[in-house]
């Protein structure tokens, strides 16, 4: 069965000689994943470009009942990623972001307001200039929504404890390890302000961010067991001085 979806693509790895198995989100099936051919061709349906991660694409397939891989017959890009792909700081964060997803989007069911909020996401990404420091922390707090674990930031009041494990906030520590303190909570709580219209307005120290960007990542990961380390992780924060 023919059938073609807007895709982003998540992850893409070599299979033999002459293939690639490529990950994707798809807008109207989910996670899916393809094999595609690979072909150095400038004229190939297939060029090697559309592959790199986060790049959104239409493309056409052949879906085989009773088989996990579909077949990517033609793919073609929604927009280019000139800018991704040529600044050092934004693939950076693509590469990131692009393997983030590929470790939390398990659902094969549509989303499309999961797919908006991406594609939209990725879309401002490619064309921001200046003032995406934060941009990677206002796209991981606002897909904890869209995954059903974000916790309630409106039960906070001044002094209270950020609960991980529970994801709730609390008038006193919990028995086990996995909180923030004080000053931790009152600063997790305001982040869930934060959006792509006003992230240039929240300064925070090389040091505070990468403390930030780990908290919200060990809270993936309590709320996702099965997300392991994240590889890319160390890439991003050897640039974190010339996010600002």
């Amino acid at each position: 069965m023919l059938s073609k979806t807007r895709a982003i693509i998540l992850h893409s790895i070599p299979y033999n000689e002459a293939g690639l198995i490529v990950h994707t989100y798809t807008e109207t099936s989910g996670r899916l994943s393809c094999l595609a051919a690979r072909n150095k061709k400038k004229r190939s349906p297939l060029p090697g470009a559309l592959f790199m991660p986060l790049s959104v694409v239409e493309m056409e397939m052949e879906r085989r009942p009773g088989r996990d891989l579909s077949r990517l017959l033609e793919a073609r890009l929604c927009f280019p990623l000139t800018r991704l792909s040529s600044d050092p700081v934004k693939s950076s964060l693509a590469l990131f972001l692009a393997e983030m997803l590929y470790r939390v989007l398990k659902e094969t069911e549509p989303d499309p307001r999961l797919f908006d909020f991406l594609y939209h996401s990725i879309h401002l990404l490619e064309e921001s200039g200046q003032g995406i420091a934060n941009f990677h922390l206002v796209f991981l707090l606002h897909l904890l929504r869209y995954l059903g674990i974000s916790p309630n930031v409106d039960a906070y009041c001044e002094g209270a404890w950020f609960d991980m494990q529970n994801g709730i906030f609390a008038s006193r520590p919990p028995l086990h390890r996995h909180y923030l303190d004080k000053d931790e909570s009152r600063v997790f709580a305001s982040l869930f302000r934060i959006s792509y219209e006003n992230m240039s307005l929240y300064a925070f120290s090389r040091h505070d961010r990468v403390h930030i960007l780990h908290k919200i990542i060990a809270y993936y990961r309590l709320h996702l067991p099965e997300v392991p380390e994240i590889k890319s992780l160390p890439i991003l924060q050897t640039l974190f001085d010339d996010l600002e």
